[in-house]
């Protein structure tokens, strides 16, 4: 789920902790966030579940002890402009340590790695929903959900690993991007059909502004570094960090508006600045930024989160994170082995891959919104956020423990 999609809850009346003001709502969130990211670094795991679970813990769903609820935040609305920005620092850092020379120079190998990772991931999906009987259409609702990596909680393991320098960032990212692509795509047309609005034109249409946004960006990022360079010459760091976060911004926003994740947005931005001799100076301002507002996008998806809907498809979730993650991790592999990877880095690729995350709820929104069955308004939603939680936690999990799944396998 992208932070623009979260929804803001008010819970009324419920029996709980006394009304803070919103300063030290915000203060309480932060320390208990410091405190479980602390713990989590001291275990040698990435921070990102205890975020999650941070806000499980004090959101609007909070448990309840007696009569007094431990809701700390009742509106994860409160965070929503902080987490969004999240999303869209991480995804520029990456872009800024990805150039599009790497990108377009290595096209080959990101479509042979790519088509690795569709060829087997995507499959699994569906044939997951027809076991559990549902319908040709609700089981491709399903392969999207199980088969979209998860951007953000990628881009910040990378970060947080040092793997974002290393070769195998290139393939997980590359795979990442075409992986966000084809999802979007397939999004479109199936959303279509679900709402009865299937009409070639309008696919075409929604399709075509999203695929005019992305080209218009890669363009000014590839030809535009020149007068990137020249406009942010300033030696004032006020300016220099307002303009850099006033574009990622922007461009991310209408990158919303014309039918495009802000994330690849953001990525594009990125790479724009990463052509320019402003890279070290922007690691130095804006990385405190990024890890705030990220920190706040994990907390706000746990806090949007019904701790109930987890038990009520435990069974499905823990059938379909049985059989996708080794699926994820072989197709993973594959894709590191069709790009030219040693075993080693390959096996990294596909622990990488493995979170599910952003896209995933997003489509699970959408269904409950304007789902027409049981299993779309209702199925679906519950089992897409236990899945997410799942294999968000196991697949930073994973990444931590890639050279020795290596080691494990290969026997080196």
């Amino acid at each position: 789920m992208t932070a623009a999609s979260l929804p803001a809850f008010s819970l009324q009346g419920t029996s709980g902790l006394p009304t803070l003001p919103p300063l030290a709502v915000a203060g309480a969130v932060l320390v208990l966030l410091a405190a479980a990211g602390g713990a989590s670094r001291r275990l040698g795991y990435s921070v990102i579940p205890a975020y999650i679970l941070v806000g499980l813990a004090v959101g609007p769903f909070a448990p309840a002890v007696g009569d007094l609820s431990l809701s700390l935040v009742r509106d994860p609305g409160t965070f929503r402009l902080l987490a969004e920005l999240g999303v869209v620092l991480l995804l520029f850092f990456v872009g800024l340590e990805l150039s599009l020379e790497q990108l377009f120079t290595n096209r080959a190998q990101f479509v042979r790695a790519g088509a690795a990772d569709v060829l087997i991931s995507a499959p699994i999906g569906v044939l997951i929903g027809l076991a559990f009987g549902w319908s040709l259409l609700e089981s491709a609702f399903l392969a999207l959900i199980v088969f979209n990596s998860s951007t953000v909680i990628i881009a910040k393991s990378l970060l947080d690993l040092g793997w974002i320098a290393d070769a195998e960032s290139d393939a997980i990212l590359g795979v990442v991007v075409i992986e966000d692509v084809l999802t979007a795509a397939a999004f479109a047309v199936l959303s279509a059909v679900l709402l009865g609005v299937a009409e070639p034109e309008t696919l075409l249409r929604s399709l075509g502004t999203a695929a005019a946004f992305v080209g218009v960006v890669v363009a000014i990022a590839h030809y535009g570094a020149d007068r990137l360079e020249r406009a942010f010459s300033t030696t004032s760091s006020e300016l220099f960090l307002l303009g850099v976060l006033g574009v990622a911004a922007l461009v991310a926003g209408l990158g919303i508006v014309s039918g495009v994740s802000e994330a690849v947005a953001a990525f594009f931005v990125g790479t724009a600045f990463g052509r320019t001799s402003h890279v070290q100076r922007i690691e130095t301002l804006v990385v405190p930024v990024r890890d705030l507002s990220a920190a706040l996008f994990f907390f706000a998806v746990g806090a949007a989160t019904d701790p109930r809907l987890l038990a009520a498809t435990a069974l499905p979730v823990a059938v379909a994170v049985a059989v996708t993650v080794p699926g994820q991790l072989v197709s993973g592999y594959l894709a590191g082995r069709a790009y030219g990877l040693d075993a080693t880095r390959a096996v990294r690729v596909g622990c990488a891959l493995a979170p599910r995350g952003e896209f995933s709820l997003v489509i699970a929104a959408f269904l409950a919104a304007a789902g027409t069955t049981p299993v779309f308004r209702e199925t679906l939603p519950a089992f897409t956020v236990g899945y997410v939680l799942v294999t968000a936690t196991l697949g930073t999990v994973l990444m931590n423990r890639a050279d020795d799944i290596s080691r494990l396998a290969f026997g080196r």
